[in-house]
């Protein structure tokens, strides 16, 4: 939905060997159709797309405004240049819980991973965060219990850990941040389109690296950039429970980014 996109990724993509090893994308896939081309030229390999439902009925209540065909037909516009495609879904109790092994058995059949997510408390969501709760490792138990899973040591920078389906032969991830959290294990910082650098996903602390570069120039970025480093917080906060229902912040997921 930004309207430089192309050229922002085109920018972005220009560093790649002087500084950046890759460059990917995570998306919700409603204008991928549109730039799926673009991106494999600028040398995207790999995509993440946001998808927890694939019936279009459900899929309207969680996105509230989207439409599945748009998201599915980009999907398909991404496979067809040759980009990689990993699907996120957030797993919830209650909602798509029933989806988890359909969703597997279509990602898997099409090459793509399937990377499950726990629920976290970003946000007023206007759903019930304890009742939709599903911790991972339980899942993963129950899905070791009809599928052959096996170790890997898969990686992509992230915090998913991955095994491998021996029943479909494809990946798939568990990020678990409220079961097993990985604070210990953190290189992420997300900025924001607004030039805030938040430092970590379930805390409020930040610099604002736009008025740095707005009043004193690339040295002063630069000296904002290593105060983050320095107060990176040590962990996030998050908590789900019946006494502490607020989100452990008011920003959502979409302000931070992926």
């Amino acid at each position: 939905v930004r309207r430089d996109i192309g050229a922002l990724i085109d920018t972005l993509a220009a560093k790649r060997g002087a500084g950046l090893d890759e460059l990917t994308l995570t998306t919700n896939g409603s204008q991928l159709r549109q730039h799926a081309a673009r991106l494999a030229r600028a040398g995207v390999k790999r995509i993440n797309v946001s998808l927890d439902t694939l019936q279009a009925d459900r899929f309207a209540a969680i996105t509230r405004r989207g439409r599945i065909a748009d998201v599915l037909d980009g999907i398909d516009a991404a496979a067809e240049q040759g980009i990689g495609i990993k699907i996120n879904m957030v797993a919830m109790r209650g909602v798509n819980e029933d989806e988890i092994e359909p969703m597997l058995h279509w990602a898997h059949g099409r090459g793509f991973g399937l990377t499950l997510i726990e629920g976290m408390p970003l946000g007023e969501v206007g759903l019930d965060r304890v009742d939709s709760y599903l911790p991972l490792r339980a899942l993963h138990d129950r899905l070791a219990s009809r599928y052959r899973l096996e170790p890997t040591d898969h990686r992509t920078g992230g915090p998913a850990r991955y095994v491998r389906v021996e029943d479909t032969g494809g990946l798939l991830g568990f990020i678990t941040p409220m079961s097993h959290n990985f604070c210990e294990s953190c290189n992420r910082v997300r900025l924001t389109a607004t030039g805030q650098l938040y430092l970590c996903l379930g805390q409020d602390d930040m610099v604002d690296l736009r008025a740095a570069l707005r009043t004193g120039g690339r040295e002063a970025l630069d000296a904002e950039l290593d105060r983050a480093m320095l107060i990176k917080p040590k962990g996030h906060d998050f908590v789900i429970d019946r006494s502490r229902t607020a989100p452990a912040v008011a920003r959502h997921m979409s302000v931070t980014g992926g």
